[in-house]
């Protein structure tokens, strides 16, 4: 069966899952960080799904494989920001949120290489 909506996506689905996990995560946070971090690592958790689906319905290789990119750099920068919480007092060394967010980097870049290595079909 053919995927025909992003949303089909593991990798899309996975990387929902966190940004569900990372708003409830900032809610505990301190008010003070409501436009400092808390704002921060929401904008970069959203980003991930987000250019994965705006990647998924671009045509080119290329042009899905920057969006995929940019997802990928959203994440990395997400993981950061799960260190300084915890560098903060703001959360304990998550290891459950650090592995998911592992996973969902795990599958991006086989999403990337499957641009290099399948043959290519237009969605």
């Amino acid at each position: 069966m053919a995927i025909v909506r992003f949303e089909q996506l593991e990798v899309w689905q996975a990387a929902h899952k966190l940004v569900l996990d990372i708003y409830k995560k900032t809610q505990l946070f301190p008010t003070e960080e409501k436009f400092g971090l808390i704002s921060q690592m929401r904008r970069a958790a959203v980003s991930v799904p987000a250019n994965i689906a705006e990647g998924f319905k671009r045509r080119g290789r290329a042009d899905k494989g920057h969006f995929y990119n940019i997802a990928q750099a959203s994440l990395e920068e997400l993981r950061y920001y799960l260190i300084l919480c915890c560098d903060l007092g703001y959360s304990a060394a998550d290891g459950e949120m650090a592995e998911r967010a592992d996973n969902v980097s795990k599958m991006l870049y086989g999403l990337v290489q499957s641009l290099e290595t399948k043959p290519y079909t237009a969605q």
